[in-house]
């Protein structure tokens, strides 16, 4: 296995897991089935491998670099998209990063895997088919038609690799009619999604089957910058590839496949009913999470963040409350959520958490009218937000744990619990916890204008603009 460099892509938005998962903070990187995030538990699976290739949305790169950190984790780089282009452009770069020998295990940040054991031994053959030259899959037997997956053909067995076999023919994602008659014969497998091959195995596949994408990553790679910790691409040359997976870039035109059966457990959590599954249960077939309660509810999945959430006389139902969110629905609709997401498209809620995060920190919305807004700000140790101004709105601040070091125009001067400072409109200002504790203020904005937006950044740690 130390061979083997596992390619992480963080890139996508869980839209089907709202109200939990949105675009600031997507379902990767939350703590969906335990402490860590699945992007976490991810990468904690390969602490064996070799350090982690990470493809992420330059929107998340401070959360997914913090959530790195706290695990101790280096990765081989931590690669910026400037906009989501889907698996194949992000295949692509990572091949033209690592060695032309390289074997890469290209895999999504948000699966739930169980048997490890199984899983490992699974990829250890994948790996054995990937040496021979062929772009592998690992197929999963399939329990519904479900139209969401591609679907694999088994052909014969791979003579030079035993649990391997010819990839056949691949299906992308099958009308039903189509997907019940995969089904009913046999010989058809769920796409997992988990590819591996010899980067210069996919190079070659590009070249002969989507050369425009490999024409563009090399221009992408070429002129990549270093930010920090982070490799960001060119986002006029990266934009212009084309949005398309590898199922349906390479997969179902490649002659130059194999699969191996998986024999682990899988789920790709794509839903709230897919979180239910896998849920530990009460004897009436209950997932209660947080702070919630059900009376006289059988087969339900209950999850609070906060506030105290209640469910009496229901069947089959998915609640999740969030501090500015509510969803209740049949857990049989669960698959349609990116309708009501379509409908919400013009609700902040859909798009953040009242908690954002900021590299050197975060901040929660506690309260809002009109012309104020309230926030609790955390500062990490060691941490300080950039030097600013806003040209719309006055700040207050009140320290309520730790010392908070301020820059205010030509001063420079410690504020600590139960003090406070105002901050006019137009001042120069900074926060800076010099501490090894951490530091928490409560801000009372008020203004005309209070969008994120009016900030005019002197000074950054972070190299935002």
């Amino acid at each position: 296995m130390k061979n083997i460099q596992p390619v992480i892509l963080s890139g996508g938005s869980g839209t089907r897991l709202w109200p939990l998962s949105r675009q600031s903070l997507p379902k990767q990187l939350l703590p969906l089935t335990g402490e860590e995030s699945l992007l976490q538990q991810t990468i904690k699976r390969f602490r064996n491998f070799l350090p982690p290739l990470v493809i992420a949305n330059e929107e998340h790169r401070f959360v997914i670099a913090e959530q790195l950190r706290e695990m101790n984790i280096t990765p081989s780089h931590l690669v910026l998209e400037p906009c989501g282009r889907n698996t194949a452009p992000a295949a692509a770069i990572a091949s033209l990063l690592a060695e032309p020998d390289a074997l890469l295990l290209v895999l999504p940040a948000d699966h739930h895997i169980t048997d490890l054991d199984k899983f490992y031994a699974d990829i250890q053959i994948a790996a054995e088919a990937a040496a021979t030259g062929r772009i592998v899959t690992l197929g999963l037997k399939p329990t519904a038609p479900e139209t969401g997956y591609g679907y694999l053909e088994m052909g014969a067995p791979l003579k030079e690799v035993k649990g391997a076999f010819a990839l056949a023919s691949f299906t992308e994602k099958p009308e039903r009619k189509k997907a019940e008659v995969l089904l009913k014969g046999g010989k058809h497998l769920w796409n997992s999604g988990m590819f591996l091959f010899q980067a210069k195995t996919f190079i070659a596949l590009l070249e002969s089957l989507q050369p425009e994408i490999l024409k563009l990553a090399k221009q992408a790679v070429q002129t990549a910058t270093r930010d920090l910790d982070f490799l960001r691409l060119d986002e006029k040359i990266f934009a212009a590839m084309p949005s398309i997976s590898i199922d349906y870039a390479i997969m179902e035109h490649t002659a130059n496949g194999a699969l191996v059966p998986a024999q682990f457990g899988w789920c790709d959590l794509g839903a709230w009913d897919a979180l239910w599954d896998i849920a530990p249960k009460d004897k009436a077939g209950n997932a209660l999470q947080g702070n919630s309660v059900a009376l006289h509810t059988k087969n339900s999945y209950v999850r609070s963040e906060g506030i105290l959430t209640a469910v009496l006389g229901l069947e089959d139902v998915v609640v999740v409350t969030t501090a500015d969110a509510v969803l209740v629905t049949h857990r049989s609709k669960a698959q349609q959520l990116r309708e009501l997401v379509d409908v919400l498209k013009d609700k902040k809620e859909l798009f953040t958490h009242r908690k954002v995060y900021r590299p050197w920190g975060h901040y929660e919305g506690l309260d809002q009218g009109n012309h104020f807004q309230v926030k609790r700000l955390f500062v990490k140790p060691g941490s300080k937000i950039s030097l600013q101004k806003h040209l719309k709105r006055a700040e207050h601040w009140v320290v309520v744990e730790g010392t908070a070091f301020i820059t205010l125009n030509e001063k420079e001067f410690d504020l600590h619990e139960n003090e406070s400072v105002h901050i006019p409109i137009g001042a120069t200002h900074r926060i800076e916890n010099k501490q090894k504790t951490p530091l928490t203020l409560i801000e009372v904005q008020t203004g005309a204008y209070l969008g994120e937006d009016d900030i005019v950044r002197f000074n950054d740690s972070y190299g935002r603009k």
